[in-house]
């Protein structure tokens, strides 16, 4: 799948939803990040392509981001994008083949012992938290044409996949219990909202 066909206009980007900013709490956006996903039916209508084509376009304008979830742009629908290559392995310019999209994404097995790392988080800026994830997934899900899919997914992109999918049951890293990060210039921020 191409990004973007002949004649089809790419949409602008949506903001990313945060749980605060440099002022506290965002509200609204707490509200819209919370709730629990809705599935896409099959087949897929104009509604929900242009749900993922909002989603796809928002996260390939960006070079911070690992994946990006469909509540962290304000849509209520159980669909991710996630790089499917290493940080090593990026481009300039991402290409659909840079990308997977799941769309009502389920994990069918996990294997292997959880491996701790730090994780960070579009929707909670500035911060890094250890989060622990299986090394190994297998997912079923559709794909951005609504065709079922069933895929395995290792390390570094298994451990983006099961962060995404937090994200549709309403999920953040600072839900987990690891080692919270932050740089200093965020020491009051930080007092304010986890003290």
């Amino acid at each position: 799948m191409k990004i973007q066909r002949t004649g089809a206009k790419k949409m602008a980007p949506k903001r990313v939803l945060t749980l605060w900013n440099d002022d506290g709490v965002n509200e609204a956006d707490t509200s819209v990040l919370r709730k629990k996903s809705q599935e896409m039916k099959a087949p897929l209508d104009r509604e929900e392509k242009a749900e993922i084509k909002a989603l796809v376009d928002s996260f390939t304008c960006r070079d911070d981001a690992s994946g990006l979830a469909g509540p962290q742009i304000g849509v209520n629908k159980r669909i991710i994008i996630f790089r499917n290559k290493s940080g090593d392995d990026r481009k300039k310019k991402m290409t659909a083949e840079d990308y997977d999209v799941l769309v009502n994404p389920r994990i069918t097995q996990a294997r292997g012992d959880k491996v701790t790392a730090a994780e960070g988080c579009l929707s909670c800026p500035d911060i890094q938290i250890d989060v622990e994830r299986f090394p190994e997934i297998k997912v079923r899900a559709l794909n951005e044409k609504g065709e079922k899919i069933s895929k395995r997914y290792l390390d570094w992109t298994a451990r983006v996949v099961q962060h995404e999918i937090d994200h549709l049951d309403g999920k953040l890293i600072v839900d987990y219990e690891g080692t919270l990060y932050y740089p200093k210039s965020k020491q009051a921020l930080i007092d304010k909202l986890f003290k």
